[in-house]
């Protein structure tokens, strides 16, 4: 064999562990560089915000408070009163946009009552065991608290009574207006507190309040009441 090419061989075979080396070192720099490069912390993704509540729905309900009333007999002046009231709620909402409508109506026992002893030394009594309500509600809703007005039907019984005279007893209809604030508790619960004016106009007493035939008794109410909703479909 030539001794050159021989020569040329041997160099070569002796080359290869160093270029093996260095190709090893190169790769190894690399990945290294990769790594630098790399996040050490991925942040986790956003919050996703909740949707506004849905005041939307059917809604079945319990309300309890107080009230003060005041009454005007013909024949003996006015009379003030008070006493406690609770009953049951339905209702339905409808949402479109923050704009809130929707119908009301509730029934009450009620035990206000006063009785004045002005020209009617005895004492005479003016008492509202019962009182319903039908009333529309128009409210503005940001998003689970919502302010809103009422107002409509009023229904409920006027009982006057004089001792010594058989006193009298009568369904009336009126009038309720008023106002309040409700809030989403959970997707179903909501808890409100309100204010109504009630007037349930008069009735003639008559001879069974009195001497006269004329004896217009009259009842006007302020309630202010708490109440807790379920609704009924979620948010």
């Amino acid at each position: 064999m030539n001794t050159t090419k021989m020569k040329k061989r041997i160099n070569a075979v002796a080359l290869l562990p160093a270029t093996v080396l260095l190709s090893l070192v190169a790769a190894a720099g690399a990945h290294a560089a990769d790594l630098s490069v790399a996040p050490l912390y991925k942040a986790p993704p956003a919050p996703v915000a909740p949707p506004p509540y849905n005041w939307s729905g059917f809604y079945l309900g319990v309300n309890g408070g107080g009230g003060w009333s005041t009454s005007h007999w013909d024949s003996f002046g006015s009379t003030n009163g008070s006493g406690g009231v609770v009953g049951g709620t339905a209702g339905l909402n409808w949402q479109t946009g923050h704009a809130v409508f929707g119908i009301e109506g509730d029934i009450d026992w009620s035990n206000i009552k006063g009785t004045t002893t002005t020209a009617c030394p005895a004492g005479c009594t003016t008492q509202n065991d019962w009182l319903a309500t039908v009333r529309g509600r128009a409210g503005y809703a940001f998003d689970r608290v919502m302010p809103y007005v009422t107002g409509g039907l009023a229904v409920g019984d006027i009982k006057a009574s004089t001792p010594g005279f058989a006193g009298q007893t009568q369904t009336n209809a009126g009038w309720t207006a008023g106002g309040g604030l409700e809030f989403a508790l959970t997707n179903n619960w909501t808890a409100k507190a309100e204010y109504l004016h009630v007037d349930l106009g008069n009735m003639n007493c008559g001879f069974n309040c009195g001497t006269t035939s004329n004896n217009n008794v009259s009842v006007r109410e302020d309630l202010v009441r708490g109440g807790l909703n379920f609704k009924f479909g979620g948010n």
